[in-house]
């Protein structure tokens, strides 16, 4: 009978708790509402998966190591259809690294090793994306202020799990307006047209499809007009970490008002993300504030008055009586409304 109360006791104390999972949910990263100093960031536009790839030359042996480093700003990558289990990174990898040994003399390709990086995995220890943004204005580097735009932090398990590293990726992202763009396009059409074709080397990947290799492919065209680089993937402390370049015009402060940005908002500007910011958190506070008030408020009625049960909620008997408070309301309203006064107010006899 005991453990009967307690299951009683424990119910109306727990339900704050089972909607916890939903309010993180809520709280978790969203590219389109990205808040750094006060500055709102739409980088929505961007969510597509894009890869930037960087090679590692083992001469005088006849192999290089490609690595690709896959990404999708918003949201976990898809699976890769055909390709085997093991040969892809787990479920909610937003950046993934895959690495390939390429044979130049018996022009083959095999894979080595596939490494998540940074996202949401749940099911593998847990790892949260963890997301720490920096204004780059306001940062307390001098030469990060002399820069437009802001810096993404997002963190990964470790790899390997069993005394392995900790993943993170850094993504600096840089304004790019429009005349630097089509500068940057006319001076990369250039060094095209002049450009001396290096050594091609060509092997097969798994689909059976041909890859060039003369280049390292550190740089990806992100589909916006903007690019995506690669700049390292080294230990820092106890991480490993990859850091990228990302040179877009959604990362530019005033992109709302040039209409570069579909939903950007800044300070002056606040839209509908700067509003869903505030009334977010309004929610969070009222939800925490309600859940302390019934755990306190059972806990004094069990210490005080050893309350048990539904006894133990504050109020519990205004509580109980809601229902037959609002059903005797909705008879008033359906009364009044079905009435209308159509005797003057008497009533038949």
């Amino acid at each position: 009978m005991r453990v009967r109360k307690y299951a009683t006791v424990l119910c109306p104390i727990t339900i704050p708790f089972l909607l916890l999972p939903s309010l993180t949910y809520a709280m978790s990263f969203d590219c389109s509402s990205i808040r750094a100093d006060k500055q709102s960031f739409d980088i929505s536009p961007l969510g597509n998966p894009i890869s930037v790839m960087t090679s590692e030359d083992h001469s005088p042996s006849p192999t290089m190591t490609n690595t690709t480093f896959t990404m999708d700003i918003c949201k976990p990558l898809k699976k890769a259809q055909g390709i085997p289990i093991e040969e892809d990174c787990t479920n909610g990898s937003m950046i993934c690294a895959i690495r390939r040994l390429i044979n130049t003399f018996e022009n083959s390709t095999s894979f080595e090793d596939a490494i998540p990086i940074a996202g949401k995995f749940t099911l593998h220890g847990g790892t949260s994306l963890d997301p720490d943004i920096t204004r780059l204005k306001t940062s307390s580097s001098a030469s990060d202020r002399e820069k437009e735009g802001f810096r993404l932090a997002l963190h990964g398990p470790k790899y390997p799990e069993k005394n392995g590293q900790k993943q993170k990726a850094v993504i600096e992202f840089l304004c790019l307006d429009k005349a630097e763009a089509k500068k940057q396009k006319a001076a990369a059409a250039a060094a095209a047209a002049t450009m001396k074709p290096g050594p091609s080397i060509t092997a097969r990947n798994d689909d059976g499809d041909e890859e060039d290799h003369s280049a390292t492919g550190e740089s990806a065209d992100d589909g916006h007009g903007g690019t995506l680089k690669y700049l390292d993937y080294s230990t820092v402390g106890d991480s490993r970490v990859l850091s990228l370049e990302w040179r877009t015009k959604y990362a530019c402060e005033d992109a709302a008002k040039r209409g570069d940005g579909d939903n950007n908002n800044n300070d002056k500007g606040g839209g509908s993300s700067g509003h869903w910011g505030f009334f977010t958190w309004f929610i969070i506070i009222i939800f925490l504030g309600t859940a302390a008030y019934l755990i306190f408020g059972s806990w004094l009625n069990y210490n005080r008055y050893s309350a048990r049960g539904w006894d133990l909620v504050p109020h519990s008997e205004t509580i109980r009586d809601v229902p037959y408070i609002f059903k005797d309301w909705m008879r008033r309203v359906v009364n009044t409304l079905q009435g209308g006064g159509s005797r003057g107010g008497y009533s038949a006899v």
